[in-house]
């Protein structure tokens, strides 16, 4: 069984929009939230990324926006990893409110150095494996038009 990863926070006054809703930007926010969260479980932390110089860097994201979400929500995020390689893992973040998926992100993350992209250290790669799910029906969609 895979390990569940979440976040949890509150709409604040301040990120509502002019039409009465979450801002744009804010979702984001709570998710790269949710990414730092991930990366102190597996061991990316504050601490490594001190003494190593290493760091998890998102190279793409794609965000859904399903349903309004008003102020002072509860937000819950749900974090797992759909796949991981030697540099790169793909994570998904799936935002609740009361229980309904009201938006998702799914983002390539890729771990650096000084030098460019590098291999995991092998105690975070295993961390990372232990949050591996099935990729959801969402993932992996482009933008239609």
């Amino acid at each position: 069984m895979a390990d569940v990863l979440e976040y949890h926070d509150r709409v604040r006054d301040d990120w509502i929009d002019y039409n009465g809703h979450l801002s744009e930007p804010f979702y984001v926010m709570v998710f790269g939230f949710a990414t730092t969260g991930l990366m102190d479980h597996v061991g990316l932390d504050e601490t490594y990324r001190t003494e190593t110089g290493c760091s998890l860097y998102t190279v793409e994201a794609h965000v859904r926006y399903l349903r309004e979400v008003g102020p002072g929500a509860d937000l819950h995020v749900t974090t797992f990893v759909t796949s991981v390689d030697a540099k790169k893992a793909v994570l998904c973040h799936e935002l609740r409110v009361g229980g309904e998926l009201v938006a998702t992100e799914e983002l390539t993350a890729i771990h650096v150095a000084d030098e460019g992209a590098a291999p995991f250290p092998d105690h975070v790669a295993d961390k990372l494996r232990r949050l591996l799910r099935p990729a959801p029906e969402y993932a992996g969609r482009a933008i239609r038009s």
